[in-house]
């Protein structure tokens, strides 16, 4: 069985960014029949120190890295900033279509996004195969994943998930391949749920417990959906959504990616 190849892109702005291509890249050594084509960034050296590590560990494993600063190429085309309920200013499909200039030399089979903070246009999904993670359940809250935790709470939810979809136009709503479950509501946080205070936002103990939980599920979650893929056991799109609920606590049972 020959590897599935893919171009894997992201800002890298986070330890969520950071730990699934780690994640990644070991379940590979331990025999996931994944290579990586090239790596591609919306930032450059050393606009933020996350991104330079994540940087530095592509380079560390010979991986090719393309990067383009999303900010710098705004600004030198005079360009506003996007912003939410508006149309992308016209500088963001410029930058997608030099992306997709950059990825055509490379060849890949799959463009994976995670941590990738920029809405992708059609200069990129109309030329690509690309599946975007999301956290959270299918029919869950949309958005960067603070606002997806701070939502949950809001509802009062007791589960959320991982999931990854097709991307098109439809932002974080395109046709959905793999998705995860797993409590966020229990004993062993209802005391958090009592106490949370939604004045401390994002530093609230509730929240950081709920982040916690989903990054321990969202890495080998991402390699479970690539293991599904290479194997032909799941198509992108498929006809139906895989739930790969089983195989990811597994392994976060093992604490390590399965071979």
């Amino acid at each position: 069985m020959s590897a599935l190849r893919v171009a894997w892109l992201t800002t890298g702005r986070g330890q969520g960014s950071y730990g699934a291509l780690e994640y990644v890249l070991r379940a590979i050594d331990a025999g996931l029949p994944v290579e990586i084509a090239v790596v591609f960034v919306n930032r450059e050296p050393g606009e933020a120190e996350p991104t330079d590590r994540l940087m530095e560990l592509v380079r560390a494993r010979g991986i090719p890295l393309e990067t383009l600063s999303s900010v710098r190429f705004r600004k030198a085309r005079g360009g506003e900033r996007s912003r939410p309920g508006f149309p992308l200013p016209a500088w963001r499909r410029e930058f997608d279509r030099e992306v997709a200039e950059r990825l055509r030399r490379y060849r890949f089979d799959l463009g994976v996004l995670f941590g990738y903070m920029l809405i992708v246009t059609e200069e990129l999904y109309e030329r690509f195969t690309l599946i975007n993670d999301h956290p959270a359940l299918p029919d869950g809250p949309t958005g960067p994943y603070e606002e997806v935790i701070l939502e949950l709470i809001r509802q009062g939810a007791t589960e959320s998930g991982c999931m990854y979809h097709v991307v098109t136009g439809d932002v974080d709503r395109g046709p959905v391949i793999a998705y995860c479950r797993y409590p966020i509501r229990d004993e062993a946080n209802e005391p958090l749920w009592q106490a949370f205070d939604p004045a401390r936002g994002t530093d609230d103990p509730l929240w950081q417990d709920i982040r916690a939980r989903g990054l321990l599920r969202e890495r080998p979650f991402v390699a479970e959906t690539l293991r599904a893929i290479a194997e032909g056991r799941l198509a992108v799109p498929p006809e139906e959504p895989v739930d790969l609920t089983d195989a990811v606590e597994a392994a976060v049972r093992a604490g390590s990616p399965r071979p």
